[in-house]
């Protein structure tokens, strides 16, 4: 459910709709790169969030498509990386992230229509923030259920001042 609430929230701020005032907090643009927060006490969440700068195939019909970070305070969960690829995933396809020379492995999960995609092995973390900081882009590839592999590439221009923004306003 907060999973669904986020993903609004996300879509409405991106889109900057009138709705975003409602459902998040609008923290800061960090060049490619926005921060938010929603909720409040134990239920308060941070997240810096940014779209593809290019897509593959650009014919595929998808929703919306973001990288994101997250702290979830009430949790103590910092930095958690999700993939929104805009489509429900292929069953046990591989979904990758890829940073300069680093691969990253996540796992598809489908709720209805939207797939997100989560960190594999949670111990590679902090390796996957150290190359997101300072990298300068980073390439999402995975399956969708029906059509093509996707691959598509975030620039990390603003992550850092995102990470910072956020981790400040969740105390983490």
């Amino acid at each position: 459910m907060i999973r669904n609430f986020l993903l609004g929230s996300i879509a409405a701020c991106l889109l900057a709709s009138p709705v975003a005032a409602d459902s998040a907090n609008l923290l800061g643009v960090f060049t490619n790169w926005r921060a938010f927060t929603t909720g409040t006490g134990s239920d308060m969440t941070c997240y810096a969030i940014s779209a593809p700068r290019a897509v593959e195939p650009k014919t595929a019909k998808r929703a919306d498509i973001f990288l994101m970070v997250s702290d979830w305070p009430g949790r103590k969960v910092k930095g958690e990386p999700e993939i929104i690829p805009g489509y429900a995933y292929k069953a046990n396809a591989p979904v990758t992230l890829g940073i300069g020379g680093d691969r990253f492995n996540f796992f598809g999960r489908n709720n209805g229509a939207i797939g997100t995609a989560w960190l594999q092995n949670l111990n590679d973390g902090k390796t996957l923030m150290e190359a997101l900081t300072h990298g300068v882009s980073a390439v999402a590839i995975g399956t969708p259920a029906k059509g093509a592999r996707t691959v598509d590439t975030y620039s990390l221009a603003g992550f850092a001042d995102a990470m910072t923004k956020i981790h400040t306003a969740c105390n983490m």
